[in-house]
């Protein structure tokens, strides 16, 4: 179902204006929660408690009305003064939790994506919602109060609005692999009038045919116009060529562009500039170990030298040789990082004599190196 891919779209534009319209509120929200955990911890000190405990006559008079309304204000600042202190935070309380059960659940190979959008809207309104009452400390209920209380102050029909409005206006999507879909087989043959995997190949790009030019697309959040959206497709094209996808695709393209392979210095640039490369990857699993791990210069650059010779020798397969030699170099260290450990090595300084140590004799032996990297 190639429209999945604009719903997927149209609801992570909805996860983000929710997250920006929740912060707008994410005060209100707070005061609001705090307010009905103090409910939860002082019962009978609610505005609405106190209208029912004075109706039953439990108090009497204007002064002991006055007093009471005291007692009761004071007790709950105190409260309210030692949620914000953080003093509370063990304290247990009970509260109501209302979900309503997956209703995918009931559909195992079919998901609501899939369903039409008014049937799968109506099958959300049939399933009753269950209220379960659970303890927890107040910490954790703040939590699942907080969520409530801002689903309360969030507009959701501002916010499909905003999403769909965003997703038809800029929303980009990336097609990676489109030449998995071309059929080098058919190309010259008479527009490919066999069977096999061809046929579902060009089912494929028809399919994409209509999202790509412009359709539009219902969701269960409404229609989505794809006239505006950004398509990228992505592809190696080792067997096959761009001109195997059929030609009405290949119109919707005109832009193309060929990357060239990547070179020794994007490879330090990749194990170094990204917040999550795999070398800090390596030293933030090993710090669980206790084991710090630091990188010479010139150990990136080793890590980068044998990549760029895996490629150039044996398949290109771009970024990906990175982590295969660096599990390579990390091999050892991984097996015996408890070991090191427990006889006093809490430190350990990657070197490119040790890169080249472990990497070198395997990629001098070729049959050995196409098995290993």
């Amino acid at each position: 179902d190639v429209e999945s891919m604009v719903r997927d779209l149209l609801d992570h534009a909805i996860s983000i204006v929710r997250g920006e319209q929740a912060r707008t509120v994410a005060q209100r929200a707070q005061e609001l929660a705090n307010e009905r955990i103090v409910d939860l911890m002082a019962p009978g000190t609610s505005t609405q408690d106190d209208a029912v405990s004075l109706a039953g006559g439990a108090l009497s008079g204007p002064v002991a009305t006055e007093d009471s309304a005291q007692r009761r204000q004071h007790l709950r600042q105190r409260l309210k003064e030692q949620l914000e202190s953080g003093k509370l935070e063990d304290r247990e309380v009970e509260i109501s939790i209302t979900s309503k059960p997956a209703t995918g659940a009931m559909f195992a190979n079919m998901g609501l994506d899939q369903m039409d959008p008014e049937l799968a809207n109506m099958l959300e309104r049939m399933m009753p919602e269950q209220t379960r009452r659970r303890r927890m400390t107040v910490a954790q209920a703040r939590r699942t109060l907080l969520e409530q209380e801002t689903d309360k102050l969030l507009d959701r029909e501002k916010i499909t609005a905003e999403a769909i409005r965003r997703t038809q206006e800029d929303g980009i999507i990336f097609i990676d692999e489109i030449d998995k879909v071309a059929s080098p087989a058919a190309h010259g043959s008479g527009g490919g009038s066999g069977g096999g995997p061809d046929v579902s190949r060009q089912g494929v790009q028809r399919d994409l045919l209509p999202i790509v030019e412009g359709s539009a697309v219902a969701t269960r959040h409404g229609v989505v116009h794809t006239d505006h959206i950004l398509f990228i497709a992505a592809g190696a094209f080792h067997s096959s060529s761009v001109s195997d996808l059929m030609p009405e695709l290949q119109g919707r393209f005109p832009i193309r562009v060929e990357l060239s392979g990547l070179t020794r210095e994007d490879f330090v640039r990749i194990l170094t500039e990204p917040e999550n490369a795999l070398t800090k990857q390596q030293q933030t699993l090993l710090s669980v170990e206790n084991l710090t791990i630091e990188f010479a210069p010139q150990a990136i650059e080793a890590i980068a030298d044998f990549a760029a010779q895996a490629n150039a020798s044996l398949e290109n397969i771009g970024a990906r040789r990175l982590m295969t030699i660096v599990e390579k170099v990390f091999e050892d260290i991984n097996f015996h990082a408890p070991e090191k450990v427990t006889a006093g090595e809490k430190k350990l300084t990657i070197t490119a004599d040790y890169v080249r140590q472990q990497v070198e004799a395997i990629l001098k032996d070729q049959d050995l190196s196409k098995f290993v990297l």
